[in-house]
């Protein structure tokens, strides 16, 4: 709309004489409004025509001239502007009736077009021109009459007439197609042109958008009923939408995956900049809401499953640029990104899948190796073959680690550049990677052996912040880890072994990842790890004291045998690995004399300290150092210092007695040492069987070691070190467990589990009092998930279980559970001093302070039960102490001057009242005002 000037009086000069009138006057001003279309204004004077329209608006005649400048520019627009437009509409441009259609004449079409449009846009800007150069001419009539008679401006209304007399006129007689059709159809073949690849002329294209964001539907000129939003938009949008679903077929016939998320991304990026340029910046978020659903919405979902260039592709072959154009695009048309995430927890499941079906093949390679060595005497060799399939399995539960932790970093960095960091991204990785881990029933044991094998050795000549990383990858997979009951069990088993046998490379490495599973799964889980290591400071400090306590108490010049001693907790540490014995009773080991004194002596010293506590001797765990002297036949003496475990060094002190030449029996040495067989074997084994510590020798020689076999003293024994190390044949304390181990681990871990689901039941129970079969089912399933995943079967089981031992009962009006009122009396015990919740019971007719002795139930003591009365009517028991008894249930019977009996069943539920009918109230038989018990009662009942 232009800017109105301000309106100024014409200057004095001649008045309207009595012969001036419209009549008079209306020639002349139209053949000047005529000038000024023509273009031949340069003769005119304006101020002259201004006061010549100002004479008829003072002859009140506004309105009449009004009208007829109206009629002018009608007859103007229909005689003149649109011949000249419809002159420019070709048959070329008149028989296009598909604007989608580039192919077919396009060269002559667009020259039509061109030509059409740049007609029309020299028309609509003449137009503008003159109304403006009218409109100052009329302003004064404007004036009057839009103030007066409420008629829109002379330009609003000549704009209107543009719109009808030129753009909705029809081309021909003979065709119904308006000129605004051509408008629409040759505009939008320009744009399916430049879609196409071709350039075309936007700023003619941009000037008629103008025409048509200026024209409205109506005279009020609102901001919707503008011409374009009307006409041209809902056609273009609608010819999009043809366009790119039409597109979208075409690509996923022709291109990849990777090939359609580019070609996508220009096009959101074309139309965003047409709209700015050609079109209407209105139109931007509708043309991206056409794209989204025609473009990206029905074909997402095959893109990502495109075989050989979808999302599994570029995963494999790590195409980050082209997963985030992937991401990108579906995140446009689905917030949650539901098929890409489906896909990407797929790829990560199988390749998850991979992963575990490669570690049981690598640690079953083993069977199938040569054995071209089984006929070998000396056994050297087959000796390794015994140890490799244990080293195989472990360096498959190690590989195993490894390669899921680099998985890990892979979808890391994927998550981090590719999908943006995107937090329901991250949650579907986590899910999947929990899903996959799991699905590998020895996760726990495999994760317990990675960190053993790297506190062991795997941290040796790293720095601190590399070994932080190591453990902080370590902590992510424990995160995924749903029994970590189980990983518990496994890490406090090789944890002891580091600790006992002083393995690890690094103590503080020890307990910075102790802390961080506190921080990671709670303080409960790392109670009984933290305890060991607080065994082991207890036991140094007890070795110095003991060593101290030996100095002041024995002869200075007196060789003893030097002892360092361990003391551990049993609850603590993992004593079923200390033992072979499982099922049989194992009678204690026999020490030599000198070992016997000093263990003897350091009992005496620690129970002095620990009065009341047990001493449980563990010589599976333990190591000696003995010096051994080996006579060679040219009559030189080598001395070694053998490092052996403890049972090798009862084996070896036999010896001392056996003359040259004699041998021991494998019988005669377990009846003088007393070791387990399985024990016995395994050490033996590492005394004569291995290459290069065969401080024994067998006969005959093999590897196995059979009851029969004789042992002698290898005097040949040769080592280029002092100090040997003679370590005890692998029985898989370390390493992956057998099948029988497996089955021993789960039914210790059925056993705890049964304990722990037990406990959580009756936690609950105590806390609501009642609940319905299902929402203890949930209530339990929820308390345990973060140790280990419950079976159903098994919280069903130990439901029935606690019914059978009267810990629960079942509720006769739902199916659900409560607690007995005996079975929280008798959880409590021997009780002392404990105060009831106030209950509250409807008395009447009680008096003050009124006090009664209670009978009880067998040889329960109760004292005094003071009963008050409140000006309520009601009546609080107080104060209900509780004596010592072997059966704390109480059954009270108290009876007032009225027909009354209130039972109140174990004083130490809290809100499980016991409530009692007006019938069944009205049957008892009130003894009298000496205030006895109740006829009837039984203390024993």
């Amino acid at each position: 709309m232009r800017a109105r000037q301000k309106i100024r009086a014409p200057r004095r000069g001649r008045v309207a004489g009595k012969n001036e009138n419209l009549e008079t006057i209306w020639p002349v001003l139209s053949s000047s409004l005529k000038e000024i279309h023509t273009k031949n204004a340069s003769t005119l004077s304006f101020e002259e025509l201004y006061r010549n329209a100002y004479r008829i608006v003072l002859l009140s005649q506004g309105d009449e001239l009004y009208n007829r400048v109206k009629d002018l520019e009608k007859e103007w627009l229909a005689n003149e502007v649109q011949k000249r437009v419809a002159a420019a509409v070709t048959p070329t441009l008149l028989l296009a009736k598909d604007p989608t259609d580039t192919q077919d004449q396009s060269s002559e079409r667009r020259a039509a077009g061109e030509k059409f449009l740049r007609v029309l846009k020299e028309s609509w800007e003449d137009h503008q021109l003159c109304m403006g150069m009218i409109t100052d001419v009329l302003m004064y009539m404007d004036r009057v009459v839009a103030t007066d008679l409420r008629k829109p401006s002379i330009y609003v209304v000549s704009m209107a007439l543009f719109r009808d007399y030129v753009l909705r006129a029809r081309v021909r007689s003979d065709v119904k197609t308006t000129v605004a059709d051509v408008l629409e159809s040759t505009v939008l073949f320009m744009i399916q042109l430049e879609r196409s690849g071709h350039v075309i002329e936007r700023p003619l294209i941009r000037h008629c958008i103008y025409m048509l964001e200026g024209l409205y539907d109506s005279d009020t000129e609102e901001e919707s009923s503008k011409l374009y939003l009307t006409m041209f938009e809902p056609a273009f949008l609608e010819t999009s939408r043809i366009f790119y679903l039409a597109e979208g077929k075409r690509l996923l016939e022709t291109a990849d995956a990777a090939t359609f998320c580019r070609i996508v991304l220009n096009r959101i990026s074309e139309e965003a900049e047409r709209c700015h340029s050609t079109l209407s910046s209105l139109t931007e978020p509708k043309i991206k809401e056409v794209l989204d659903e025609e473009l990206i919405g029905r074909n997402i979902a095959d893109v990502v499953d495109l075989e050989g260039s979808g999302v599994k592709h570029m995963l494999d072959h790590d195409k980050i640029d082209v997963l985030r154009n992937v991401y990108e695009l579906n995140s446009r048309v689905d917030k949650t990104k539901a098929v890409l995430t489906a896909t990407v927890q797929k790829r990560i499941y199988d390749i998850g899948q991979e992963i575990n079906a490669a570690s049981i093949a690598f640690s079953q390679a083993t069977p199938g190796a040569p054995k071209t060595t089984e006929k070998q005497v000396n056994g050297e060799k087959k000796s390794s073959e015994k140890e490799k399939p244990v080293n195989q399995q472990t360096a498959a539960a190690i590989k195993w680690v490894d390669e899921i932790l680099a998985l890990k970093r892979k979808f890391d960095d994927v998550w981090k550049r590719a999908f943006m960091s995107d937090q329901g991204m991250q949650t579907s990785i986590t899910n999947s990677f929990s899903s996959f881990i799991n699905s590998n029933a020895r996760c726990s044991e495999y994760l317990s052996l990675f960190f053993d094998e790297n506190l062991k050795k795997g941290i040796k000549g790293k720095t601190d912040s590399e070994v932080d990383a190591l453990l902080d990858n370590g902590i992510t997979l424990l995160r995924y880890v749903k029994d970590k009951d189980l990983f518990e069990t496994y890490y406090k088993k090789h944890l002891s072994r580091r600790l006992l046998m002083k393995r690890s490379a690094s103590m503080d490495a020890e307990r910075q990842i102790i802390s961080k599973m506190k921080l990671e799964v709670g303080n409960q889980f790392t109670q009984r790890l933290e305890a060991m290591f607080k065994d082991m400071a207890i036991s140094d400090d007890l070795t110095s004291g003991y060593k101290e306590h030996i100095a002041r108490s024995s002869d200075p010049d007196q060789k003893r045998v030097e002892l360092e001693i361990n003391v551990l907790t049993s609850t603590m540490w993992p004593m079923e690995i200390m033992s072979s014995s499982k099922d049989t009773v194992q009678l204690p080991c026999i020490f030599p004399k000198e070992v016997e004194s000093v263990k003897q002596s350091f009992e005496q010293y620690y129970l002095s300290k620990h009065n009341g506590r047990k001493l449980s001797w563990q010589p599976s765990m333990g190591t000696a150092d003995v010096r051994a002297t080996f006579q060679r036949p040219n009559g030189k003496v080598a001395r070694h210092e053998l490092n052996v475990s403890t049972y090798a060094m009862l084996i070896l002190v036999l010896f001392n007695g056996v003359p040259d030449g004699e041998s021991l029996t494998f019988e005669e040495i377990q009846a003088r040492t007393r070791i387990p067989d399985h024990d016995l074997i395994r050490n033996l084994q590492s005394l004569a069987v291995a290459p290069k510590t065969r401080v024994l020798k067998k006969e005959p020689m093999s590897k196995d070691v059979k009851p029969t076999d004789r042992f002698f003293f290898n005097k040949d024994f040769q080592s280029m070190f002092t100090k040997v190390r003679i370590g005890v044949v692998s029985g898989g304390a370390n390493k992956v467990e057998n099948t029988d181990q497996r089955k021993e681990t789960e039914k210790r871990m059925n056993e705890e589990r049964g304990g722990s689901i037990e406990a959580a039941i009756v936690r609950i129970m105590k806390q609501r009092k009642r609940l319905v079969h299902s929402q203890l089912m949930t209530e339990v399933l929820s308390q345990l998930s973060s140790r280990f995943v419950p079976d159903v079967n098994m919280v069903k089981k130990r439901i029935e279980s606690l019914i059978d031992r009267e810990y629960l009962e079942r509720t006769h009006f739902s199916d659900g559970y409560a607690i007995p009122f005996h079975s929280l009396a008798q959880s409590v015990g021997c009780l002392g001093h404990l105060r009831t919740r106030v209950a509250s019971f409807c008395i009447p007719q009680v008096s003050s302070n009124f006090d009664r002795k209670i009978l009880a139930s067998q040889t329960t003591v109760l004292p005094w039960c003071r009963i008050t009365h409140s000006p309520l009517g009601l009546a609080h028991l107080e104060s209900l102490t509780v004596g010592g008894g072997t059966n704390p249930a109480v059954l009270l019977r108290q009876v007032w001057g009225s027909n009354l009996w209130f039972l109140l069943m174990d004083g130490l539920i809290e809100e499980h009242l016991v409530h009692i009918t007006y019938d069944e109230l009205a049957q008892v038989k009130v003894p009298g005002p000496t205030h006895e018990a109740v006829s009837g009662y039984n203390p024993a009942a």
